[in-house]
């Protein structure tokens, strides 16, 4: 008896999905592709917003901004929701290894009562800042058009509700787990006069109507000068002064920055190389945005580090904005 064993070859009909195909191709897409181009609902709605009568659910008008495609927007990092869990995952997993290798050693015990002044005057409060970060980011993903525009906000958002948890943990680790520098910094924010600009100035955000006006006031005008200031030049002060051990603690901070600068980059670079008209009003919009952030910035770097550290901050912000093709305001 024998036995004969033929092969078949299977042909492949199709590569990929429908909407990476229309777009891509018939070929493999990846992962990103696949989760982020052409899958927001643009047609065939039952209803319009009872809110917004005048505009559809996913409405590209919410914004005076013009895009031919808004998928010509992409993100650098490649995120889509599994690989901004997996990478931020990571990134966790080395922060929390950094605090609590502080707690069991009390490492900030041995602070000098100047350094703790600085870190509860300067760090702690900005936990509020990131808080009407997470709404402004919220709100983006919310009213934006596109999926690869809306999900980088929507994990940005995220990102910023865990910063201010970070900035809080710094504060009961000062205070031994109690609450005493978190109410203080609570107090500093609602009543301390150099805190009052910044709070003016997100709470003047979180009513920015026009989506990418908001990102352009929050994610790349207010982010790119509070961050190099309170979480750079303040680090390289700690670390002149005998308190590096507080970087270990703010090194989260300073790794998701120059992470997330990149993809705020790419989306305004994108934007406002579309037509000239887009960059004009993102060029209005970040001097608007310049001259108010610096004016607010200004009060804190008196009592903190100093107006020359905040005028170099201001310097490498209008070189990056260079980067891109436009231009900021000097400190």
């Amino acid at each position: 008896m024998s036995v004969e064993i033929k092969t078949a070859t299977v042909e492949t009909i199709r590569n990929t999905f429908s909407h990476t195909r229309r777009r891509f191709g018939d070929k493999a897409a990846s992962r990103y592709q696949e989760a982020s181009f052409d899958i927001e609902a643009a047609t065939n709605f039952h209803y319009r917003p009872l809110w917004q009568p005048d505009k559809l659910l996913n409405d590209a008008t919410r914004t005076a901004i013009v895009m031919a495609d808004w998928y010509a927007v992409s993100d650098p990092r490649q995120y889509y929701y599994g690989a901004y869990v997996q990478a931020r995952a990571k990134m966790q997993e080395n922060a929390e290894h950094d605090y609590a290798f502080c707690e069991k050693r009390n490492m900030l015990g041995s602070l000098a009562p100047q350094i703790i002044e600085l870190i509860s005057s300067q760090l702690l409060p900005l936990r509020h800042a990131e808080l009407g970060a997470n709404m402004n980011n919220s709100n983006i993903a919310a009213d934006g058009f596109g999926t690869s525009v809306t999900q980088m906000h929507m994990f940005h958002a995220m990102d910023r509700l865990g910063i201010a948890q970070y900035l809080s943990r710094i504060g009961l680790m000062l205070d031994d787990g109690d609450v005493l520098y978190l109410t203080q910094a609570k107090q500093q924010w609602l009543n301390d006069p150099a805190w009052q600009g910044l709070r003016r100035y997100v709470e003047d955000t979180l009513v920015v109507r026009d989506w990418f006006e908001l990102t352009v006031a929050q994610n790349l005008v207010s982010d790119g000068l509070v961050y190099p200031l309170m979480f750079h030049k303040l680090d390289e002060h700690f670390s002149a002064n005998g308190a590096g051990q507080v970087g270990m603690l703010t090194e989260f901070m300073r790794l998701w920055f120059a992470e997330s600068q990149r993809w705020v980059d790419a989306l305004v670079k994108t934007v406002v190389n579309e037509s000239a008209q887009n960059k004009q009003r993102v060029q209005q919009w970040i001097e608007h945005w310049s001259h108010r952030s610096i004016e607010a910035l200004m009060p804190l770097a008196r009592t903190g580090l100093g107006e020359d550290a905040l005028a170099a901050v201001s310097t490498e912000f209008t070189a990056r904005l260079k980067k891109i093709g436009l231009t900021g305001a000097a400190a």
